[in-house]
């Protein structure tokens, strides 16, 4: 290694939470303009967010009920939701500050001015009013922090650490997002399933895909041909494959490698033998299940291969 562990340890992390706070910020965006759209009464409820997130116990420590204030204020500006936008901010904002000295100077700038705008901003875009702006503002700022990063960055072990932990943070919210979309708001028992393509549509709209799916498979969104396309699209930025590919390309430079590469591979063919459209709802909730699962092994691995190294 030519670099500390704890610093690689930090960029992963900063990466990881960049990546959340982005993902966090589409996803919410693309729900409130579903709840808007679907009929009352047929839309999902605010709880699938938290679900996605897999925080009920947190949410339930604090919020006694699943409505839309809540939710939202859970997800935007509760600074105890580790997985929250505003947590997320914060964490990259530490990051950041911690590695200074690998980064653009830039980064710390950009960094700083987000936080300092979500820390003003948070607990006011809650409601529908101001909440568009915000989510906007922070998906706008994550993308040019991120294009920032990958175009002035040398192509050396801080971008290899950064590049892991944004395409380990957005394969693990793709899945997360499919598995909810499928396994719960999809479910046989369902009345409303004339409004199942207005939700697969904002599945693919909080993954920026509905473009790239309507030129690549067609203007009807299906849910099978969804499933498909952001599991194994080879050339989607946000699906599974390229994800879990990317990764590959960034690991094999590293010394010590062969441990994370096994459980890649791994979770790569899992993810290639699986087929959605010969496949019930059940058997992909168990094929996400299984797969997250992977993905916190490789986590797992990273962490003890190279960010334990110097630690005493």
């Amino acid at each position: 290694m030519t670099m500390l562990s704890r610093v690689a340890e930090r960029l992963y992390w900063m990466a990881r939470y960049l990546e959340r706070a982005e993902d966090m910020a589409r996803l919410t965006n693309a729900y409130t303009h579903m709840a808007m759209d679907i009929p009352k009464g047929a839309e999902p409820g605010w709880d699938v967010l938290v679900r996605i997130m897999d925080a009920e116990a947190a949410y339930t420590d604090h919020y006694r009920v699943y409505n839309e204030q809540n939710v939202l204020k859970f997800i935007i500006a509760d600074e105890d939701n580790v997985g929250g936008i505003y947590n997320a901010i914060r964490a990259v904002r530490e990051n950041v500050r911690t590695t200074r000295d690998v980064l653009p100077e830039e980064a710390w700038e950009y960094v700083n001015e987000l936080y300092i705008y979500a820390q003003e901003h948070a607990d006011k875009s809650i409601g529908r009013r101001n909440r568009y702006k915000f989510l906007e503002t922070v998906i706008t700022s994550c993308q040019m922090i991120s294009g920032m990063l990958s175009s002035t960055l040398s192509r050396d072990h801080a971008y290899r650490f950064i590049k892991l932990g944004r395409l380990l943070e957005r394969a693990d919210m793709t899945t997360r997002i499919i598995d909810v979309g499928a396994a719960a708001l999809l479910g046989e028992d369902r009345h409303h399933t004339t409004v199942d393509p207005l939700i697969w549509a904002s599945l693919l709209k909080s993954l920026s895909a509905m473009g790239a799916y309507r030129r690549m498979i067609g203007p009807q969104v299906e849910a099978n041909d969804v499933v498909d396309f952001v599991l194994r699209n080879e050339t989607l930025p946000r699906s599974v494959k390229f994800c879990l590919n990317g990764m590959r390309e960034e690991l094999i430079p590293l010394t010590n490698h062969k441990p994370v590469v096994k459980l890649l591979d791994r979770a790569r063919r899992k993810q290639s033998g699986f087929d959605p459209y010969n496949s019930t709802r059940e058997q992909l909730h168990t094929f996400v299940d299984e797969f997250q699962a992977s993905l916190f092994n490789i986590n797992r691995t990273i962490d003890s291969t190279w960010f334990q190294q110097d630690q005493t």
